[in-house]
């Protein structure tokens, strides 16, 4: 399943709930949204009533992702407040175990990110109890960041230890993702696709048609 998951962090806030709509009748599936707390990353974006409010607008899966520091208190709530998948970092759980479990028994899919820093070795004990490994192709907390290049051997490297392990598991990648990326990230492995300004900005609905159009291109050579 390849997935273009659109960040609504590079969003027109004044103009989020028509935007939204935009999204879901160019066939978008997965709205990305990015919650962060301003101490494990800098910047502040939203929380919970946000969600909340746009949840009553959309049927699309809501993928949560958690880039706060213990994330492990805030579960629940963002279960109860509609998302779909709830995505927590590695590095910002003090038992990343306990977290996983919190996700599962929240009733919703389980991501694990880490940071571009972090290798995959850290989560591969983890893999078989998770839905998704979301890998930062960027430092996370911020838009319009270059892709960094050695992500690119981190997501075979999963991809390829998902395979050994014969698992069903997601691989996403969020950060730099563009015209000259998206082939790179889908060759080396990943399926969900985390994109900001290269989806909004512009004209939405052409935008997303276009990238969408080019996935399935390239995902089709892929496989």
């Amino acid at each position: 399943m390849y997935q273009l998951c659109p960040s609504i962090l590079s969003a027109d806030f004044n103009r989020l709930g028509e935007q939204i709509q935009t999204l879901e009748r160019a066939g978008i599936k997965w709205l990305h949204i990015d919650v962060m707390d301003g101490d494990f990353v800098p910047s502040i974006s939203f929380g919970m009533p946000v969600i909340k409010s746009i949840r009553k607008e959309s049927k699309m899966f809501f993928d949560v992702h958690l880039m706060v520091t213990a994330p492990e208190r805030y579960i629940q709530d963002f279960a109860e407040c509609g998302a779909d998948s709830i995505t927590v970092h590695a590095e910002a759980c003090e038992d990343l175990e306990r977290a996983i479990e919190l996700i599962r028994d929240a009733g919703v899919r389980v991501g694990v990110s880490i940071k571009p820093a972090t290798p995959v070795n850290d989560i591969s004990h983890l893999l078989k109890d998770v839905d998704m490994v979301l890998i930062m192709t960027v430092q996370p907390g911020f838009g319009g960041q270059k892709y960094i290049p050695e992500s690119t051997e981190k997501i075979k490297e999963l991809r390829e230890l998902i395979r050994r392990e014969e698992l069903d598991v997601d691989i996403q990648v969020d950060g730099g993702i563009n015209d000259e990326t998206l082939e790179t990230v889908i060759d080396a492995g990943a399926n969900l696709l985390v994109a900001g300004s290269y989806v909004f900005k512009g004209d939405l609905e052409t935008n997303v048609k276009r990238i969408c159009r080019r996935i399935e291109k390239i995902s089709g050579q892929a496989e």
